[in-house]
C-alpha cells in the first residue's frame, strides 16, 4: 500500500511540473552545425521563461551558459529545453561549445 501511494505521490510530482514548464513563455532555439537561430532572444526581465533547444545539424551539439548555469549537450536530431530563473535586465551570454569560436549568441533581458 506504501509502496503503490509512493509511485502515485512521484507520478503526480512529475506531472506537476511538467505542467509547470509547459506554461512558462518559450523561446525556439535552433542549433545547427555552428549556427544558432536566433543567436540573439529577446526575454522579459524577472520572468523564468523555457528555452526549446533543436539540435536540426548532423553533428553533436553543446548549449552553454556559464551565467546562466545551464549545459545540455544533444545528438543530431535532438530537442530538448532548459528552463531559466528569472533575469535581471541586462545580456547574458551562451554558445555551443562544440562549434567555438563561431557559435555565439546572447540573451537579453528587458
Amino acid at each position: 500500500m506504501v509502496k503503490t501511494l509512493s509511485r502515485w505521490l512521484g507520478l503526480a510530482l512529475l506531472l506537476a511540473a511538467a505542467t509547470a514548464a509547459a506554461e512558462l513563455p518559450t523561446y525556439r532555439l535552433e542549433l545547427h552545425n555552428g549556427e544558432l537561430r536566433p543567436a540573439r532572444l529577446e526575454v522579459k526581465a524577472g520572468e523564468r521563461f523555457k528555452i526549446e533547444l533543436h539540435n536540426t545539424g548532423n553533428t553533436p551539439v553543446e548549449f552553454e551558459s556559464t551565467r546562466l548555469r545551464k549545459e545540455k549537450v544533444m545528438a543530431p536530431g535532438v530537442q530538448s529545453f532548459v528552463v531559466v530563473h528569472p533575469l535581471k535586465p541586462g545580456e547574458y551570454e551562451f554558445f555551443d561549445e562544440f562549434h567555438l569560436p563561431d557559435a555565439r549568441g546572447v540573451i537579453v533581458a528587458k
